[in-house]
């Protein structure tokens, strides 16, 4: 039987999870996420169990304001928060885009710290203090959840930080969050200030403490365990670690350390983990942003075994070299080998084992390309299928499509290539010289489509060993101040390499509703002048 104190006990060493990928997250340069991206990701989210999620910056655009307002309406779960300035404006727009959920919340932040009020708001302590009080009230006024947020707290001298957090538990907030803004904290400093905080302020026990880290020092998720430790009882986090810099505190690692060491971190959350990796490939799809292998949790190799001695040691006994389970976090063991004999009903159980469930438009078209690698290739590794079908899925709505590639390449001679897009429709053929056979790609690619984007980066590794292997490409492209990153897979390196760039140039010039051709011309309008 379960007493009262078990009860509170149970309560106290809650962990609430706030996920800020579809808002912090998707700040970091070229994250941008269509709306259908938010929606399903906002879905994925609210399925595996997260407490809180900010679905976006309603003042921002009016995307932003839509995407917020219809996840709103959607949630089933999760408290739906809408970020704001301290600004009144922002705080009725926040308070607009959440009113359909079941559980909204107006998360306003106010900047702390010395160099920001002296080189970014040019604000005394005291106006700082007044505009907490004015718009936190304002905030609670519209609804009963408000989460109030120092900007760069770590830099911000206690007793002032404590002044600031009084005022907006006076005025109604009941969340504090005091982020390190910059990444500048290590986690004794963080430990220290979460405990400070809490025993000097007055009514602290009303309120949810909550950390939001970022990863500038590599110390994100050490620092956010550090203030769960010290009192807080909320992390705000994303899924991969997505973020501005180097990122905010990873979701899965969060979870999974509390999960894994409860000797040490004797707290729970709410997050079902099995859905982790499908949380993974979902966000780095949708933003085009490849996950590193070694990355903890949900890398390639978190759960992958080379060494003799290793391999030896997960043979007799897969705990003496994981500490975890891999169908823990979602991956899940078959025996259903893959190839071109393999037909329609297997393929689709191996999708539905991976967490993905495809239309029949979709699935159809990634069941061709399939078949067509099976066909050139020996082995198809699960890694293959995982990167053909996120690539399908990335690639759907595209409004400007490769039809036809042919490169001509010499040693010591000239690279030419002949391409034939389709651009809404309309079929466009070009052929380019180049210095090499990417750059002569490139340039037809330019030329056959409009408008002229910087290439700031340009990568290819292989999804699988061997010589087989299919080749994943990833370009990142800038031009007027906006970065957009864009992704492929295929056996063929350069034809990978036209199709990564072509799914950059879709993210950079096509706006969701609108035609390329108008897109485009708009964009050279705006070179223009």
């Amino acid at each position: 039987m379960t007493t009262n104190n078990e009860v509170e006990k149970a309560e106290t060493d809650r962990i609430y999870i706030f996920d800020t990928t579809l808002r912090d997250g998707e700040q970091a340069p070229g994250a941008t996420m269509t709306l259908e991206e938010k929606l399903q990701i906002a879905e994925m989210l609210d399925d595996m169990g997260v407490d809180i999620i900010e679905a976006g910056f309603p003042i921002a655009s009016n995307g932003d304001f839509e995407a917020v307002s219809e996840i709103a309406k959607r949630s089933k779960n999760s408290v739906i928060a809408g970020l704001a300035r301290a600004i009144s404006g922002d705080i009725e727009r926040a308070g607009e885009a959440v009113r359909h959920a079941k559980r909204g919340r107006i998360h306003t932040f106010v900047s702390t710290s010395p160099i920001h009020l002296a080189h970014q708001m040019n604000k005394t302590q005291e106006e700082v203090l007044e505009i907490v009080t004015a718009t936190v009230s304002q905030a609670r006024n519209l609804i009963d959840d408000v989460e109030w947020s120092a900007m760069d707290a770590t830099r911000t001298p206690i007793d002032f930080l404590a002044r600031c957090t009084e005022a907006a538990i006076k005025a109604g907030a009941t969340t504090i969050n005091i982020p390190d803004t910059v990444g500048f904290a290590t986690p004794q400093d963080h430990f220290q200030l979460f405990h400070d905080l809490i025993h000097m302020v007055a009514d602290s026990d009303k309120v949810i403490f909550s950390a939001h880290t970022h990863n500038d020092l590599g110390m994100a998720v050490a620092n956010s365990l550090a203030a769960v430790r010290a009192g807080a009882r909320q992390v705000e986090c994303t899924i991969n670690g997505l973020g501005e810099r180097a990122g905010n505190a990873a979701l899965e690692e969060l979870v999974m350390a509390i999960r894994t060491r409860s000797d040490a971190l004797p707290y729970h959350t709410g997050i079902e983990t099995t859905h982790l990796t499908r949380a993974s490939k979902i966000v780095s799809s949708a933003v085009n942003f490849p996950v590193q292998y070694n990355k903890a949790i949900v890398g390639k190799n978190a759960f992958a075994h080379e060494s003799g001695i290793h391999q030896d040691g997960m043979l007799k006994n897969a705990e003496t070299y994981e500490i975890m389970t891999p169908e823990s976090v979602g991956l899940k063991a078959t025996s259903l080998v893959m190839g071109k004999h393999s037909g329609r009903h297997a393929f689709k159980e191996k999708l539905r084992a991976f967490g993905y469930e495809l239309g029949d438009n979709q699935f159809q078209e990634a069941f061709v390309r399939f078949k067509n690698l099976a066909d050139r290739k020996k082995n198809v590794y699960d890694d293959d299928i995982i990167a053909l079908v996120d690539d399908e899925i990335g690639s759907a709505g595209d409004r400007i499509k490769l039809l036809e590639l042919e490169v001509v390449s010499k040693t010591g001679g000239e690279h030419r290539c002949f391409i034939k897009l389709d651009v809404d429709g309309e079929e466009v053929s070009l052929i380019e010289d180049g210095a090499g056979s990417v750059d002569a790609i490139f340039k037809a690619i330019k030329s056959a489509v409009g408008a002229s984007p910087r290439l700031v980066l340009y990568g290819v590794d292989a999804v699988t060993g061997g010589t087989d292997a299919q080749a994943n490409a990833h370009v990142r492209l800038e031009m007027n101040d906006r970065i957009v990153s864009g992704r492929a897979t295929e056996p063929d390196t350069l034809v990978a390499t036209a199709r990564a760039f072509l799914s950059a140039y879709n993210r950079l010039l096509v706006d969701r509703g609108a035609s390329a051709q108008g897109a485009l011309e708009q964009q050279e309008k705006q070179t223009d002048t």
